[in-house]
């Protein structure tokens, strides 16, 4: 708390005439380096280098005040970052990957920054402004009850592997059916229902180990909205794309983080340092193929309980759009705010059209073209 204390003191200062005499919302750089001199040995080394970063990137000879504000209170605008990429000096002497000494707790965030983050600058500010508080609660919670769901289930119907074949298993009430889709929260619960046990030990395995990573750097509720846009899209696309199946499981959601962290990868190769990262892109895609063809197989496979078919497969390709959409903005912009970039805005606009037609679809389509549902479980 003593550092927070001498930031704030920091802070204030900018508010001394001496160092803002016009009330302009500028400081000069020269000001704000003897600010720098004065309680620079007292800030968290990294910190200390985004500030000097910020005093050589501005060639006119100020500073924003606000950007300075912003800085000292963990929120970053869009300009300023644009200020330190441009900046005139490179950010580190020392990378953060080579720093030693470290505790298993700091090689830990360490790993994480480097496993999400393509900056340098971001993987060395989130490095210093981590406390796990609040811990990455909302894909453990999610993982959790899930596997609770399951092993009800599998207690209930005496079967783990390949539940969805049971007669029964189409009756439970968080399972979304065709019959049954004016019962909204369907659209959502079905992620709690899994057709085996091979189905969810591959969706807990990707949530776990991508999506806590994940909402460690980027918090629960971007990585939520992802993971919830992806399950809505998922079980809306078959509603739309494959009218007459039922959905089960978590896929949407989790091909939408997985996706969008991919696709984030891809698009920022070279600043991502992650080891073995073209071998461990393979081997995720491999076992999203692997677990996308099950699903494939699954819903042409000869129906246990016709004349209904097997759980849509099409909830993956809808969790896939959002991820490279939505997702993808999401993790490109660390500690910035959604609402300034408009690429979010575009997406939110095309997420929400889409929710909008599936709906209309849902309400009118269905009796227009005469389908033959199966009937209700």
């Amino acid at each position: 708390m003593e550092g927070q204390d001498i930031l704030e003191r920091t802070v204030h200062l900018g508010r001394i005439p001496w160092f803002d005499p016009g009330n302009t919302g500028y400081i000069s750089t020269g000001k704000f380096r003897s600010l720098l001199e004065s309680h620079g040995s007292e800030l968290d080394p990294h910190k200390r280098e985004v500030l000097l970063a910020l005093a050589d990137s501005n060639s006119d000879g100020h500073i924003c005040y606000q950007d300075f504000v912003n800085l000292m209170s963990n929120k970053r605008s869009n300009s300023f970052r644009q200020a330190i990429l441009q900046g005139n000096r490179r950010l580190c002497s020392k990378a953060l990957l080579e720093e030693k000494g470290l505790s298993l707790s700091q090689r830990l965030i360490r790993h994480v920054a480097y496993e999400t983050l393509p900056r340098e600058i971001d993987r060395k500010w989130y490095y210093d402004s981590y406390t796990c508080c609040p811990p990455p609660w909302f894909m453990i919670a999610i993982t959790l009850l899930e596997i609770a769901f399951f092993l009800y289930n599998g207690v209930a119907l005496d079967q783990f592997v390949l539940q969805v074949t049971h007669p029964l298993y189409l009756k439970n009430a968080l399972v979304y059916h065709p019959q049954l889709r004016a019962q909204a929260w369907r659209y959502l619960t079905y992620i709690f229902m899994h057709a085996g046990i091979e189905h969810l030990g591959l969706n807990v395995v990707l949530q776990l180990l991508v999506g806590v990573p994940l909402e460690m750097v980027h918090g629960a509720a971007r990585i939520g909205f992802v993971y919830v846009a992806g399950v809505v899209a998922g079980s809306l696309a078959v509603s739309v794309a494959d009218m007459t199946a039922p959905v089960v499981g978590s896929s949407g959601g989790v091909y939408a983080l997985v996706s969008a962290h991919l696709a984030n990868i891809v698009m920022n190769w070279s600043g991502m340092e992650c080891q073995f990262k073209l071998l461990r892109m393979a081997v995720a895609l491999i076992c999203m193929s692997m677990e996308f063809g099950r699903a494939v197989w699954l819903r042409f496979h000869p129906s246990a309980y016709p004349p209904c078919p097997h759980p849509s497969f099409v909830a993956h390709l809808g969790g896939v759009a959002v991820g490279i959409t939505l997702g993808v903005v999401v993790l490109r912009n660390y500690e910035q705010r959604l609402q300034d970039q408009s690429l979010w805005w575009i997406f939110v606009a095309m997420y929400a059209v889409f929710v909008l037609f599936a709906v209309f679809w849902n309400v009118f389509a269905y009796s227009l073209l005469e389908l033959r549902l199966p009937p209700p479980p």
